[in-house]
């Protein structure tokens, strides 16, 4: 058994993962490879027969599989696959010219931006920068003085002569640091801790628990690593020896990449180029989302709950329905409540009429007293036992009734679910909250004959590829909202963070995993704006409503009301008033996603992304830039102080009250309720619209440009329509912008430093737009 902390809660749940065998004392069971003799050179790597510490040989590859990226597998069989691929591939390597090199004694593979070199005898390997620099080195091994085994090199474990993992070690050099692996709640850099790449319901979102498992992470010597496996892959970073990352593969190979950089953001591009890029959401889907709540509702209250929206003139763009649209009870049926929603067709017209889209909750388990269980369960629909019986599973942790799991391996039980689901988006909704899919259990069997542990992980990505696609072919979109994921899972789009609970700490170690997540490849995030569980008194409810205003996406939403009018009036007004900055906001917000699908760069970025070079940067986690221009900093505790750092390579000028900060500083600021600190890179052009209710299909109209110091600078907007160059030069009093593309700029507004006396906008002379404040005072 696995160790426990004494007297401590340890929640068991429904799909806990298989423990690795446990060495008895002298028991070794591990052979690594030695040496290595080339078999076969081609146009893009080499083939290997490696030699192993206990006579054995193996197969090793090493090529290149795209510009900076070096593959490396270690197998039995050259043609093995990761278990998962059984389901879906999860990376989709290309072949990639490589200039190769080989003599007696070394290897060397230059993918161009990487470089593999291999000593044959005694084996190492080892990745360069073209410049020479190591990037990232193989731990040969270590014992100590006693002969005792401290780490797993490249090779492969065994016990009870049953092979049962492959692992590989990697050098930690003493000031590195690791991020990445995924939605983690833990501290962004990720030395001394031990990710598992296992999705769980993470119960409150404030643990090493994770709903989103991405098998990656980046170094800041300047690159990645990714495995590709669907397994449950163990990553120790620096825990059992705070000199090795050690990574740990229960599958049939162990098949992973080394991404190279320099930077975060192209090490990001180059994931995306193996995993999928990231789906951008429509328009309107960065507007407000707000939820009834988990609680019964009804067509009456929904339709009572959007006049109120639009009376208090409270922006949003979707209303999000929970559980409770269906028979309570009876949730997964995927049938509208006749009683509580007798018009459905009905009510979506009119909420459309009023500007409002439509989502609808949903899952991939039904309970097992649900009228269609009994004809799926026959018909094989859901994952069974070894003994062929329909698989119950205690999904809701005694809340609920069990379910079963619906197979989404079994092509007529995706045609199955997918006849559920038609009819709604046909009716008018606009799209589903996917929610849960972390329960696949590991002694399941699913039709195609994968194991539960080989499905696992890998069963969220059937799920929302089954959802994103009929989405897409009746909606127009494949925008689903996401609350499980893995290896690839940024064309999901959105993913949010689960349920987290309604504290001061939920606050922060939610935002701890949106930054985590966002360094993972998934650029757009979000979370319950208010908390999940329980009630947030008004200052957490602001605060968190001012963090999911300048959030990638935002949605209120908790087992009790997150409607703004239910807290007391000044809650209400300054929770409304971080949403209307979201608002003003949207051509930057908009322009910031649309690189971030094209780069796989991170809306909500931590510091790193951009300033790679700060190391105060890699260990900052309770502040973001959002794009590259505005610094965002969470006030997560009641007083209303907090540390800020503002990172280096330029200067800062604060939106709350003007003034000039360098970078490279650290600040300790208190800051009203009504506010949040919030910080915008001087010299940067900040477009802004003025408030709206809703967010317009097209093209921004009537936009201000902002220029935040009046200096020299250039920028790109993107739109809908196309990409804008706006490039704004200072000549002593004046200030000359010059628009290039299709955005629509009707004024200038210039805030910091010495304001010009003339304004020309492509020419012509305009008159001076004063800023207005983002955080009025009342």
């Amino acid at each position: 058994m696995p160790y426990r902390p004494p007297l401590v809660p340890y929640e068991t749940f429904v799909a806990d993962p298989p423990d690795l065998p446990v060495r008895q004392p002298g028991e070794d069971g591990v052979a690594t490879v030695g040496r290595a003799e080339v078999v076969a050179t081609d146009a893009h790597g080499v083939t290997f027969k490696a030699g192993l510490s206990d006579g054995g040989s193996l197969v090793v590859r090493v090529d290149a599989a795209g510009h900076g990226v070096i593959r490396v597998r270690l197998t039995d069989d050259p043609q093995a696959r990761t278990r998962s691929a059984r389901a879906l591939p999860l990376v989709h390597p290309r072949a990639h010219l490589a200039a190769i090199t080989v003599d007696d004694t070394h290897v060397h593979i230059d993918a161009g931006a990487a470089v593999a070199e291999i000593r044959l005898d005694p084996w190492h390997l080892r990745f360069l920068a073209p410049d020479g620099r190591v990037l990232i080195d193989q731990d040969p091994g270590t014992r100590d003085i006693s002969g005792r085994r401290r780490t797993l090199p490249f090779g492969r474990s065994s016990a009870d002569g049953t092979h049962v993992a492959w692992h590989e070690s990697f050098v930690a050099f003493g000031d590195e640091r690791f991020v990445g692996f995924g939605e983690k709640f833990t501290p962004l850099d990720k030395r001394g801790q031990r990710a598992l790449m296992w999705n769980y319901d993470a119960f409150g979102g404030e643990s090493d628990r994770s709903h989103k498992n991405v098998p990656f992470y980046l170094s800041n010597r300047g690159y990645g690593v990714l495995v590709d496996s669907g397994m449950p892959v163990q990553f120790d970073v620096c825990q059992s020896t705070h000199s090795t990352v050690q990574i740990l593969v229960p599958d049939d190979l162990i098949d992973y990449y080394v991404l190279a950089g320099p930077t975060p953001t192209e090490v990001l591009d180059r994931f995306d180029e193996l995993t999928s890029r990231p789906y951008l959401p429509p328009k309107w889907a960065f507007g407000a989302w707000i939820s009834s709540g988990f609680f019964p509702d009804s067509q009456q209250r929904v339709l009572e709950r959007a006049r109120r929206i639009r009376e208090r003139d409270i922006p949003c763009d979707v209303l999000h329905l929970d559980c409770y649209w269906q028979v309570a009870g009876r949730w997964s049926d995927l049938r509208w409540d006749d009683e509580a929603f007798p018009d459905p067709t009905g009510m979506l017209e009119t909420l459309t009429g009023q500007g409002f889209r439509v989502c609808l909750w949903m899952n991939p388990y039904l309970m097992t007293d649900s009228p269609l269980y009994a004809e799926a369960a026959r018909a094989g629909y859901f994952l069974h036992r070894a003994d062929g019986s329909t698989y119950v599973a205690n999904v809701w942790h005694g809340s609920y009734p069990a379910s079963a799991i619906v197979d989404f391996t079994n092509p007529d039980a995706v045609a199955w679910f997918r006849g559920l689901l038609r009819p709604l988006l046909e009716q008018g909704v606009a799209v589903f909250k996917t929610d849960f899919a972390e329960a696949v259990p590991a002694d399941a069997v699913a039709h195609n004959g994968m194991t539960g542990v080989e499905l696992h992980n890998v069963y969220t990505l059937l799920f929302n590829d089954l959802v994103a696609d009929l989405t897409e072919e009746v909606a127009g979109h494949r925008t689903v909202w996401a609350r499980s994921s893995y290896l690839g899972g940024q064309r999901h789009s959105a993913q949010w963070s689960g349920d987290v609970n309604a504290t001061w700490p939920g606050l922060a170690s939610t935002l701890r995993g949106g930054l985590s997540h966002g360094l993972s490849g998934v650029p757009f995030w979000s979370h319950d704006t208010g908390g999940f569980h329980g009630t947030p008194d008004p200052e957490l409810y602001v605060r968190w409503t001012q963090f999911g205003a300048l959030s990638p996406l935002v949605r209120l939403h908790g087992t009790t009301s997150r409607l703004p009018w239910d807290f007391p009036a000044e809650t209400e007004r300054d929770a409304v008033s971080a949403l209307r900055l979201r608002y003003r906001l949207m051509p930057y917000l908009w322009s910031a996603a649309v690189e971030a699908a094209r780069t796989g760069a991170p809306m909500m970025r931590a510091l790193l992304v951009d300033t790679p070079d700060d190391p105060t940067a890699w260990t900052t986690d309770l502040q973001y830039r959002l794009g590259t221009d505005l610094l965002v900093a969470p006030v997560t505790d009641p007083s209303g102080q907090r540390a800020v750092y503002l990172p280096t390579g330029d200067d800062w000028i604060d939106v709350g009250t003007g003034e000039r900060h360098p970078g490279g500083r650290h600040l300790r600021v208190t800051v009203p309720l009504h506010r949040m600190p919030l910080y915008v890179r001087h010299g940067a052009l900040v477009p802004v619209v003025p408030p709206a209710g809703t967010v317009t299909d097209g093209p921004f109209d009537d936009v201000t440009l902002v220029s935040w110091g009046g200096v020299h600078t250039r920028t790109v907007v993107h739109d809908v329509d196309g990409d804008t160059v706006v490039e704004a030069v200072r000549d002593g009093d004046t200030l000359r912008v010059r628009t290039d593309g299709p955005l629509r700029v009707r004024r200038l507004s210039v805030v910091g430093g010495s304001a010009p006396r003339q304004l020309l906008l492509n020419g012509e002379p305009v008159t001076g737009t004063p800023f207005e404040d983002w955080f009025p005072r009342h």
